[in-house]
Parts: C-alpha cells; structure tokens; sequence
C-alpha cells in the first residue's frame, strides 16, 4: 500500500515566526501604543479597532488579540506604558515658584492629555479597566506630583498646616485643564495656565 503523506497544514494568518509570535519587542509594543492611543485621539474610543491599528502598524491583528484580547484592554496598556508624571521633579524652592512651574507644565501636555480624554469620554465611565488605567496613569502620579511640591511648601513654612485652600490645589489646575476646552473651545495653555495660577491659585493660598 502506498503512503501518502498527510496535506500541510493551512498557514497561519499571522506571517510572524512562531519564535516572534509570544514575544513582541519593547521597541515593536511601543509602536503599537502610540498608534491605538493616536486613533483615539483622532476618532475617539468608539470608532477604534484593532483590525484598524493592525493596518496602521502593518501586523497581523491575532498579534494584538493574542497580546492584549481586547480593545479595553490594549489602551488601557497602552495608558500605562512608561507614563511619568509630567510635574515630577519641579523644585524651584519656593512654593509660588513651584507652582508657576507646574502651570507651564500642565499647559505644555493638555494638547496631548486633553483630546485623549475627551476621546475616551463615555467609554472611561464604563469601563472598569480604562477608568482604572485613566486613573493610575494620567491622574493619580500628577495629582501625587503635585501634591509633594505642597507638601513641601508646608514644611518650609510658606503655607500653614491645615490651609483650607491646599485640598483643593489639584482639582483647581487640573480641572481647569480640562474643562476650559468645553467652555471657550481652546486649551489651557501655557500662558493661560500661568495667569490661572497668579490670579486664583496662589491668592488661594496667601502667596504672592
């Protein structure tokens, strides 16, 4: 009897080496990320698919399905991947100083983290695993960052202990970033940021 050896299998939809297929690079992921969180930006939340970023990024999408599963998941790592709070390290020595800093560094990236936010809109309200990620990753190191550099300006003496005002700082620089977009149609920039600071935030505090 002759033997006839068994059909090749079908290939895999994915052309990566199977030595690639459970290991993408540090280099490749970070592509990845900066394209699903750039089609958010640019389409918001809804209108994104995984099918669409693996066109973007030319892979095939069981890559970003077996890596990440789903959409929620995939931005919510994209969020937190090497995320740094952009207030960190501010230390003028003087809290009016800090706090001036901290305006000019909160305007420079709302024109990032403010779109990508309202892009996430409805979405992060729902969805557990973006609201936690929204949270850890564009929330809570600022407000952290933030909140050290008062902390500092306590110790030194320049505010007293128990200010009413200092609770209220972050919501104060942070919501503003956020919320003048919807009220006059442009972000709070730079010099925007730093008027907000001089005029309410540091008379807030008794600082001048």
């Amino acid at each position: 009897m002759t033997h006839h050896p068994a059909p090749d299998p079908a290939p895999d939809p994915d052309p990566a080496p199977a030595a690639t297929r459970s290991k993408i690079s540090s280099e490749r992921e970070r592509e990845f990320f900066a394209a699903v969180l750039d089609e958010v930006r640019t389409h918001g939340y809804e209108a994104v698919t995984m099918e669409g970023v693996a066109a973007r990024t030319r892979c095939g999408k069981s890559t970003l399905y077996r890596r990440w599963r789903t959409k929620a998941r995939f931005v919510a790592a994209a969020l937190r991947a090497d995320r740094q709070p952009r207030c960190a390290g501010i230390d003028t020595g003087s809290l009016a100083g800090d706090l001036r800093l901290v305006a000019a560094a909160a305007g420079a990236w709302s024109d990032q983290d403010t779109p990508l936010l309202q892009a996430l809109g409805y979405a992060v309200m729902t969805d557990s695993d973006l609201r936690d990620a929204v949270r850890e990753t564009v929330v809570a190191p600022e407000v952290a960052a933030l909140e050290a550099v008062l902390r500092r300006g306590v110790e030194r003496g320049e505010v007293p202990v128990g200010h009413p005002a200092l609770e209220f700082v972050p919501s104060m620089i942070f919501g503003v970033t956020r919320i003048r977009p919807l009220i006059s149609g442009r972000p709070a920039d730079a010099e925007y940021l730093t008027r907000y600071v001089e005029s309410v935030v540091l008379p807030a505090l008794g600082l001048s």
